[in-house]
């Protein structure tokens, strides 16, 4: 039983499925800006999703379709003009992506939580990611209002990956666009989303940037020469599945139930759930190095992804996803508990 990846394995929504058959025939270059129809799409859901504000107006806001939300945090330094001198600063326990980012753009890695601790250190760019992966922790409101504060006295850029922001379970993420954090400003803020999660459509690569529009149009710009283009009939699926909820509902209902039953078997095979409020995975320890955990697990024909992966403040957890099938869970569940 496969639990290391977080990659989905329920079917693509029919109606997203229809919609990239009914564009198939797309024989020109797509717009690297995306159509007409998906930047109103991404800004539609952006508003009611992220910006959450009765009456809050969405003139002004940047949207850029990208191919899955991995390359734009890979190569997102790069594009901004980061390189050899700059420093960026990523979460202390994080997706290994955003370190390797930074170092394919020469500039140095800063891994911490505490912006405090970096003294008088002017990064250009700065990662959160809430709710995390692998931890699942979700960031306050009010840390993220310090964080953009924070960054734009120093004129650093903050880039929020929120993949999982619409999977909260113990607590409800907030976006980097919801005037509580960014104070109604736009200005040095990025959100990076995808539909990888929400709509099952990791084979699609489709996710989107959002935010400053200033910081948008020069990733375009630059991203029309590099061939950065997410294929015609990708737009159109993305279109039908951000304008339908109700498949994304169904999705985090399956997730959740699937949370609960591995979740209890975890805790009775006398592991702690830590974080683990929002997203995908459960945060698992029992107080021992991670690859002894993964080794325990894999006795049990179980695979799991040891939390050194993500940096050395991980190296006493597991990260257990929830991305398998309804029988894989529950026998996964059943191994456990023996």
């Amino acid at each position: 039983m496969d639990l290391s990846m977080g990659t989905p394995v329920d079917p693509v929504p029919p109606v997203v499925r229809e919609a990239l058959a009914a564009a198939s025939d797309s024989p020109g270059y797509p717009l690297t800006a995306g159509t007409s129809a998906l930047r109103t799409a991404i800004t539609e859901w952006v508003v009611r999703t992220c910006v959450a504000s009765p009456g809050q107006p969405a003139d002004g806001l940047g949207v850029l379709p990208t191919i899955g939300s991995k390359e734009l945090v890979a190569w997102l330094p790069t594009l901004l003009g980061i390189g050899p001198g700059d420093t960026v600063v990523i979460p202390t326990v994080c997706y290994p992506t955003y370190e390797v980012g930074v170092r394919l753009a020469g500039a140095t890695p800063v891994r911490t939580d505490s912006l405090t601790s970096l003294g008088p250190a002017r990064p250009k760019l700065v990662w959160v990611n809430s709710p995390s992966n692998p931890t699942g922790q979700v960031l306050p409101a009010g840390h993220l209002r310090k964080v953009v504060d924070w960054a734009r006295e120093r004129g650093a850029v903050v880039a929020s990956d929120e993949c999982y922001l619409t999977l909260g379970w113990e607590e409800q993420p907030v976006s980097v666009l919801s005037p509580e954090v960014n104070g109604g400003r736009l200005d040095g803020v990025l959100a990076v989303h995808s539909l990888s999660k929400r709509s099952n459509l990791a084979g699609y690569r489709a996710g989107f940037v959002a935010g400053d529009p200033a910081i948008v149009s020069e990733l375009l710009a630059v991203r029309k020469h590099g061939g950065m283009i997410v294929p015609a009939p990708v737009q159109a699926a993305m279109v039908a599945a951000l304008g339908d909820d109700e498949h994304a509902a169904a999705q985090r209902a399956t997730y959740s139930a699937r949370r609960d039953v591995l979740r209890a078997s975890l805790v009775k095979a006398g592991f702690e759930i830590e974080q683990s409020g929002a997203g995908l995975y459960l945060w698992a320890t029992r107080g021992e190095d991670s690859w002894s955990t993964v080794d325990w697990f894999a006795e049990r024909g179980i695979l799991v992804a040891p939390g050194a992966f993500y940096g050395p403040a991980g190296e006493r957890h597991v990260r257990v996803a929830l991305t398998a099938t309804d029988e894989r869970v529950a026998a996964a569940a059943e191994r456990l508990e023996i």
